[in-house]
């Protein structure tokens, strides 16, 4: 198979291993950046091009896609699924993902345990918002944060009507979130490819940090999900439509419970915290789905 990893940066370790990975599987590999690649749209005739050549003969692409060029990057998935070509994720699933709320909407209406989350434009209802989701603490998270930037922890009533007017003065999207005081800053992410939990790993934030992305400092290990994890886990994947995804979830009283599903979950944490060839595990994957033309309707009008 001739297969395109979609990524800035060649350097990066989840990149450098998927390429890796798919040519120890004989396969040949191929790095595109996403953002210098362009479209031709022309009835019945898709192409993208790529530093003045028409990208041709890919059977297969990797999408790493990061937060800030989804718009982008998923118009250039999208194209390559107009042309036939196999996604390990579906460019539709990948703008779900990434809107926090209409994700955490979308896995409510699934059935998935989440914490209790508002969201609101006016101060005038901070505190009805604050009682909504419990009380202080709390977590005030912007919608276009990632890797735990834009993550503020409000321990009193009144440092959360301050962040919180700050934050509506700014007219900036934000999610205010339930507290999980007995996660005691950890958290868990399963690594989901085909339906099926391949690895897991618990993070623990740095000493007085509640946040426990590896981004931020954090360490993992690996860990054996419980049987409600695994498919509490299993569940939020697929109601997203994500093959490929990272599961992050809290272990609480009331069980786990989902805080977000990534649609490009970095590879380095969890293949050196479990020893498990994630990447390879993806080509396998990419290696056993068949080749289909997708309608415009399965992969726009969803």
């Amino acid at each position: 198979m001739k297969i395109a990893v979609l990524s800035r940066n060649g350097n990066l370790y989840s990149t450098r291993r998927l390429l890796e990975a798919g040519r120890q599987k004989g396969h040949e590999m191929l790095l595109l950046d996403h953002l210098k690649c362009y479209v031709s749209i022309e009835k019945s005739n898709p192409e993208i091009h790529f530093e003045g050549k028409k990208i041709e003969g890919v059977d297969a692409i990797i999408p790493r896609i990061g937060a800030s060029v989804t718009f982008y990057g998923c118009a250039i998935v999208r194209q390559f699924e107009m042309m036939g070509v196999v996604s390990s994720t579906e460019s539709q699933a990948i703008v779900r993902s990434r809107d926090k709320l209409r994700s955490l909407q979308i896995l409510s209406r699934a059935g998935v345990d989440m914490p209790i989350t508002g969201f609101a434009r006016s101060a005038k209802d901070t505190t009805d918002i604050i009682k909504m989701v419990g009380g202080t603490p709390l977590v005030i998270k912007l919608l276009e944060g990632t890797q735990g930037i834009g993550v503020v922890l409000a321990e009193t009533r009144k440092a959360a009507e301050s962040v919180l007017d700050a934050f509506y003065g700014l007219k900036t999207n934000i999610l205010i979130q339930e507290f999980i005081k007995e996660s005691k800053g950890t958290d868990i992410r399963a690594f989901i490819i085909d339906g099926k939990v391949v690895g897991a790993m618990k993070r623990t934030g740095k000493e007085g940090d509640f946040r426990s992305n590896l981004h931020r400092g954090g360490t993992a290990t690996a860990i054996k999900l419980s049987a409600a994890e695994r498919k509490t886990a299993i569940k939020a994947a697929k109601a997203l439509g994500l093959a490929v995804a990272g599961v992050d979830m809290l272990q609480s009283n009331r069980g786990p419970l989902v805080m977000e599903v990534n649609s490009s979950p970095g590879l380095e944490g969890i293949e050196r915290s479990t020893g498990i060839d994630i990447a390879g595990r993806i080509i396998d994957y990419l290696e056993a789905k068949p080749s289909t033309i997708s309608s415009t309707k399965d992969k726009i009008g969803v």
